[in-house]
């Protein structure tokens, strides 16, 4: 009896070990595998592929060069000042490969397609999966001139 209770006991260690591996719980946990890339791209919001930018709760993916392994999206968040998000599509909580490039989904949540975790799109807070919200870049906007200016 006390020999099974001790390989059970042990079969149950080894499988909690061997989840708790496959799964990160702080952003350092992904940091050796996340891609390191340069953020700087600069949109004029006057042109017609970026004008959802002009409206709170629109967004767009941003694919140019230097936005990323994956690209960026980017949401406006607020009106006066004009406020907005900027999120990398790489998956904050696990390591980059086929299917975690970040979705949005339905216009109010982003979405992970290999695991099914969701962020809200206008905060990032996570609201399945994991608690680690996507990385976000800096940004800066001149209302006069109507350029978004994105950056790490």
């Amino acid at each position: 009896m006390k020999k099974s209770f001790s390989a059970i006991s042990f079969i149950i260690l080894l499988t909690f070990s061997l989840l708790n591996i496959h799964s990160c719980s702080t952003r350092e946990d992904t940091v050796s595998c996340f891609p390191l890339t340069p953020i700087s791209v600069n949109l004029n919001l006057n042109l017609a592929a970026y004008n959802n930018l002009n409206y709170v709760g629109g967004w767009i993916y941003v694919d140019e060069q230097q936005s990323g392994s994956r690209g960026l999206i980017v949401v406006r968040t607020g009106d006066n000042p004009a406020a907005f998000k900027v999120y990398d599509r790489n998956a904050p909580h696990i390591c980059p490969d086929n299917g975690t490039t970040l979705e949005v989904k339905d216009n109010i949540s982003i979405l992970c397609p290999k695991d099914n975790a969701t962020w809200i799109l206008l905060s990032g807070q996570p609201t399945t999966v994991t608690s680690l919200p996507p990385k976000t870049y800096f940004w800066n906007y001149d209302s006069a001139t109507k350029n978004l200016n994105l950056y790490n």
